[in-house]
Formats: C-alpha cells, structure tokens, sequence
C-alpha cells in the first residue's frame, strides 16, 4: 500500500525501516527541519531523512505541519495510510482525516499508560516490569487516540532507558507493519483508551539527573538505569561532577550522600535507605570507566560527601 511516513529520531527510523522492507511503498518522508550541530553550526539532518534520502524516497520537512502549505503538500500524496513515529508535531483533524485507513501511531508504551514524550525513561525509572508498544488511530489530543494493536516487552534487572529504546524501536516497526496490513484487510476493530486509567508523563530534561540521596537506594538506582545514556544521573564531589552509569542497591546504612565504604573495585554511598554500590562511573573531564580503574586513580575516602552542586 501507498504510505507516508512521518517521524523524526532514531527510534522512528526502525519502523520505517521495517514498513519498506516489508514491501509497501513509501512515497514520503516527513521529518522535523535539519538542526544546528556542533561548534561549526552545520545543519545536521535527522536520523529520519538520512535513511529515507539513502533510499531514494522523497522528503519534506515542514516547520509546522498545520501551516497551509504543508496541508495542501500532504494532500497531493493520496496515501493508504500515514504512519507516525516520534514525529515532533501534532496533526491536526484535517490531516488525519485524509489517507484512507487513518494515521496510525506507533508509541512505546503500553497505552493508556506513559501518555506524553519520554515513557520509555520514565518505565525504568518507575520500575516497571513490563512496558511495550501499542499502535493506535490518531486523534486530535496527545496519544488519545483508539488503540489497535498492543505487544509487551518484558523489562530485565539491568534495563536501562538506552536498551529498552533500541528494543522498543524494533518491536515497534514489526508491530506498525502488522496493524497496517490488519487494518487494511479489516481485520481490526479500534478500541477506546480507558481514560480513567490514563497517564501522564512529562519530558526529561538535564535536571532531573541532579541525584537526591535522601531517596531510597532504589529509587536513584532506576533513575541512574533510566537516565542512561541521556542525560544521565549525577552528583558532585570535590567541585567536580560525577555522572553514575552502574550501580547496586545494597542494604547499609549512613548519611544520605556520604561515602561509607571503599575497596579496590567499588565504593558505597549511603542513600536515604539504603546504599548504592557504584561500579561504573564518569568524573568530569574524564572518560567513562569502571570503578576500580577510577579508585587506582583517584583518592577517595570514607567519609566524603555527595552534594547537589559544585562548591
């Protein structure tokens, strides 16, 4: 069938990816404008237009897909179907209304839970056992949309925000191919969220690694998993920053942010229950390592405390 795709990250590119290598025919690419890069400022395309331009399919970038000339642009296509994947944009009525069978999303969770842009961090850091994607036909609010299809991914103890990405992102484009192809056989019947079960998850942003040791050892240890690789989980010591990438909650006990143990392989950090085991770490201006290899080092002692900013 005839498809426009729309999305932007990498996360976007596997259903993509899959939905041509699947056979259907992509004849369009929508993505977010090129960005800025770097100190040069070149314009960097997204992850989205690299894959498409290597494959010979068409891309338009529009600044707001509501502006009437991109509305009139996507009309031209006379698509089966349009599907989005992290696009960046919400669509409004006049553009879901116009391929065939729908626009259908693809979003990594398991709807109608982890509503919003960043439920991926937010299941590891919540603790979740299990997350998944669910594909659904878009409506005019965000991810408000019926549900069609559903798959879970079972999360495993060291999951972190970066693995469930990359699982989530594959999943995801098999599961995009197999709802278009039911739905065009009409094979699926949209089911209604449950809006009392909704919820709601904001953006993740640089601050949110800022690490409060008076939280249990459990609850830094997810938000280290699921601030992994970006923007990541950290703390200060020494007037330096100190980004956490491994760690083990273990059951002792002291003053929230202080050093309480160190060996040749890895030190402890008392939390507000608990501790934390810290066995991968980044010191500022340094690359990332194991904590042995810091400890031979660098001069860390019992005693030394954490604090939530430079000194």
């Amino acid at each position: 069938m005839k498809v426009v795709f729309m999305g932007t990250p990498d996360f976007a590119v596997e259903t993509l990816k899959a939905i041509y290598e699947a056979g259907h025919e992509v004849i369009l690419a929508v993505s977010q404008p090129d960005k800025p890069k770097g100190r040069s400022g070149k314009l960097q395309p997204t992850p989205v237009k690299e894959f498409a331009m290597e494959h010979d399919i068409p891309v338009f970038q529009p600044v707001k897909i509501r502006a009437e000339e991109a509305v009139e642009e996507l009309r031209k296509y006379e698509a089966d179907v349009f599907v989005v994947a992290a696009f960046g944009q919400i669509l409004p009525k006049v553009i879901l209304d116009m391929p065939r069978l729908g626009c259908v999303n693809v979003h990594g969770s398991l709807l109608p839970k982890y509503r919003g842009a960043a439920p991926i961090q937010w299941a590891v850091i919540n603790g979740e056992k299990v997350s998944g994607n669910t594909t659904m036909l878009m409506g005019p609010g965000l991810d408000d949309g019926d549900m069609l299809l559903k798959s879970e991914i079972e999360l495993v103890a060291d999951e972190t925000g970066g693995s469930l990405f990359d699982r989530l992102a594959i999943d995801g484009g098999k599961l995009a191919v197999k709802t278009i192809e039911a739905l065009d056989r009409g094979e699926i019947t949209p089911v209604p969220q449950d809006e009392s079960q909704a919820t709601h998850v904001g953006m993740i942003s640089k601050d949110m690694g800022n690490i409060d040791w008076t939280k249990p050892a459990i609850e830094i240890e997810r938000l280290i998993r699921g601030l992994n690789p970006w923007p990541s989980a950290f703390s200060f010591i020494d007037g330096k920053q100190m980004k956490f990438w491994k760690a083990n909650v273990v059951e002792k006990s002291g003053e929230p942010g202080t050093i309480i143990d160190v060996n040749k392989n890895v030190f402890t950090v008392a939390c507000g229950a608990g501790a934390l085991e810290v066995e991968e770490l980044q010191l500022e201006g340094k690359k990332r390592m194991a904590a042995g290899d810091f400890l031979r080092g660098y001069q860390l002692e019992a005693g030394k405390r954490f604090v939530n900013g430079r000194d």
